[in-house]
């Protein structure tokens, strides 16, 4: 059995100087997950979102459909 590994990647779109979150999208088809964590703290805490969930979140920043404020 192996173990398929997160291949971690920040957007194209970052270029802010550091603070960014990197996300392993290959994960999804075997395992239905999308990982994140912080950039800048690599060996840090990953938070596992559904495939859904991580859709959900991403459709809802690109239609600004987050209150960040």
């Amino acid at each position: 059995m192996t173990t398929e590994s997160p291949r971690w990647f920040t957007s194209s779109y970052s270029n802010n100087g550091g603070t960014c979150v990197e996300v392993a999208t290959n994960l999804v088809a075997s395992r239905d997950t999308v990982p994140v964590r912080d950039s800048k703290n690599v060996p840090g805490p990953v938070l596992d979102l559904s495939a859904s969930a991580f859709a959900t979140f991403v459709a809802a920043v690109k239609g600004d459909g987050c209150d960040l404020a």
